[in-house]
């Protein structure tokens, strides 16, 4: 009974810890997981219809936001956000797939361009931004789709009231089939971004006939514009202010280029130049844009003009559902309620890729900076981390539609506005100079367009803020948990190094840590007999000299390369580049270990100053206090301290 009351948590540990050494080498599950090799791929469209799912699924709630955001002027500042998408974020994206087409987006394009710590804050304050909109497609089409289903007609007496119980189901939902196993669905997203976008041009067509056949309605639109604002130049001008409210129409792009590796491309493509994967994503990026600009316009216009405004506030019929609202009125319950169904479905699924999208994203950075929990490469345990944090979201928004919308654009537009900057840049060091001008406009607007959201809607900088903070805490916990880790990935030694470990091998092992200084004669000669004098060896003991150079201490891990040279006639010395001295010197000495059978010592000598100030430059920079450090990685990386190498200070 014992025994078996002992197995259950091991099992269950087992169970979520499933697929652990596997996370972060192409095989986490989800629709946005980098595919393992061979991968055949999908056509372009159908992929589209994978990144269709978050992008299209906007429509759900779109216009009913756009209208709320901009009143009459809504069709106005749509075409405003449909010219910004075509001319601004369509460009950026498209440059984005050409430099980064295994779908690590903007961010790695950012990370290229910075170092060290401060590359490591800039990308980790990029993944809160990109937290941000994950986690709020979860928790607003959630809230979207309760809506549509609270707010059905056939439902309404027996659902009203409990939205914010059927938002937290539905998340539960989404959390358990991630528990489970989410595969890769495009099969399904091409299902439902059919049959949505069909349903959705019957309700626009039916929408413009009804506009076209009864004058009045234009009239009295174009009459209470005239009214309100005056002629077109105000108008066009207050649209320009209005619509970065509505930039939750810009929200597909981002997961357009997530999405990039599961495109067929071409025959010969190659992992270092997929050409036909590029210029197909491409075309999904265009035509998706295309097709989305297109139902902006109309879906706007027909909104705006057909229901009432008073339908749009909090508590209306048409709130958070415009088009399931028209659905409703002019083809019947029947249609409406399957359009409800499509939503809902489609609603889901967006929160099903950006949870998906999660998964991908965060094991991609923090594990390899060495910010995450062992356990941050697991995907269940992830999962259920992100879906307490989504219920915690959406308790706080109380299920809204229109109060998530802040937030949501918040994420998206940071997301946006860094990669027009990557873009940028990145023009600029290209070939390609003649248009970094023009990308250089475009980030500009979709600067002031996020400043604008930010001093309006502050909810989404503030939520955004508490992501930041969050993972840059956890982050910086994680890696203090994690200093003393080997951090090395593999140990190579050239032909030279590998004689000297061969010669002493027949002999006691024994190497000296050396900071290199003048590496002159004089500087190894002393270094040598002051070791000797310390350690009270004999003058016939044997030698070599270790010594590392810190390249760049932010990074986690890495290889290691170990070169032998003989300087000054005499003395043996093995150099090494890596990320912190302490970790090298441990893969080293473990590394010998192993391939002689014989026990290595290593000497050093105790480094002055401050300990908690050693340790500080230790976990910042790779130096400091190495002796005692180095000892520490030795006895987490090999408990038995019978094959421990031996660490000598003195």
């Amino acid at each position: 009974m014992a025994a078996a009351e002992h197995a259950r948590p091991s099992r269950l540990r087992s169970w979520m810890l499933e697929g652990l050494s596997d996370m972060g080498k192409g095989t986490s599950q989800g629709p946005y997981a980098e595919p393992e090799p061979p991968h055949k791929g999908q056509r372009w469209w159908r992929v589209m219809c994978l990144t269709g799912v978050d992008y299209f699924s906007t429509l759900g709630y779109q216009p009913g936001i756009a209208a709320l955001a901009a009143g009459l002027l809504s069709p106005i500042a749509t075409i405003v956000l449909v010219i910004v998408t075509l001319a601004g974020a369509l460009p950026v994206y498209r440059r984005v797939a050409e430099e980064s087409p295994h779908g690590e987006g903007s961010i790695a394009m950012l990370e290229r361009l910075l170092s060290f710590w401060q590359g490591k804050l800039f990308v980790l304050t990029l993944l809160g931004f990109a937290a941000t909109d994950f986690l709020i497609t979860i928790t607003l089409s959630a809230a979207d789709a309760s809506t549509h289903l609270v707010e059905n007609p056939h439902l309404t007496g027996a659902l009203h009231g409990h939205q914010m119980l059927i938002t937290l189901l539905l998340i539960a939902l989404l959390g358990a089939v991630f528990l489970k196993g989410f595969l890769e669905a495009i099969g399904v997203a091409v299902a439902l971004v059919g049959i949505y976008l069909v349903l959705n041009a019957v309700v626009v067509t039916e929408g413009l006939w009804h506009v076209i056949t009864a004058e009045h309605v234009v009239t009295d639109w174009t009459g209470a514009l005239t009214t309100q604002h005056g002629n077109v130049f105000i108008m066009v001008g207050l649209a320009l202010l209005v619509f970065p409210k509505l930039a939750l129409g810009l929200s597909g792009f981002e997961t357009g280029v997530a999405v990039m590796p599961h495109v067929q491309g071409d025959p010969d493509d190659t992992e270092e130049r997929p050409t036909g994967r590029i210029r197909d994503t491409r075309k999904l990026l265009t035509t998706a844009a295309v097709i989305m600009s297109v139902f902006l316009i109309t879906t706007s216009f027909i909104t705006t003009l057909l229901i009432p405004a008073n339908d749009f506030k909090a508590g209306g019929p048409a709130n958070g559902r415009a088009l399931a609202y028209l659905a409703h009125q002019y083809l019947g319950g029947g249609f409406g309620t399957v359009y409800d169904v499509s939503t809902i479905a489609i609603l889901w699924f967006a929160g099903a890729s950006a949870m998906a999208g999660l998964l991908n994203l965060m094991p991609r950075y923090l594990p390899r900076y060495g910010m995450a929990p062992h356990w941050a490469r697991a995907v269940r345990p992830m999962v259920m981390v992100f879906t307490l944090i989504a219920f915690l979201v959406t308790w706080i928004f109380d299920a809204n539609v229109d109060a998530q919308g802040g937030a949501y654009a918040t994420g998206v537009l940071v997301l946006i506005s860094s990669a027009a900057i990557a873009v940028t840049i990145a023009s600029r060091k290209a070939r390609q100079r003649r248009w970094t001008p023009a990308f250089a406009v475009i980030a500009t607007v979709f600067l002031y367009t996020t400043v604008v959201n930010v001093i309006e809607r502050p909810d989404g900088v503030k939520i955004g803020a508490c992501f930041i903070t969050g993972i840059i805490l956890v982050s910086l916990l994680s890696r203090l948990a994690r200093s003393f880790e080997l951090r090395v990935t593999s140990v190579t030694l050239d032909d030279m190094a590998e004689r000297f470990v061969r010669d002493i091998a027949s002999r006691r092992i024994r190497f000296i840590a050396n900071e290199p200084g003048e590496r002159d004669a004089a500087e190894y000669r002393h270094k040598i007999e002051q070791i000797r004098a310390d350690n009270e060896l004999p003058p016939q003991e044997d030698f070599v000299f270790v010594e590392v150079t810190v390249t760049d201490p932010s990074e986690f891990e890495g290889c290691l390369t170990v070169r032998g040279e003989v300087l000054h006639g005499r003395y043996r010395v093995l150099t090494l580049e890596s990320t912190s001295i302490p970790n090298a010197l441990a893969a080293l000495v473990l590394h010998v270990r192993d391939r002689t059978g014989c026990t290595p010592h290593i000497y050093f000598e105790w480094t002055e100053g401050n300990p908690f100030a050693n340790f500080l430059r230790f976990f910042l920079f790779g130096q400091g206090e190495v002796a005692p450090v180095t000892r520490e990685v030795l006895r987490e990386a090999e408990p038995d301290r019978k094959r421990r190498p031996r660490v000598h200070v003195g």
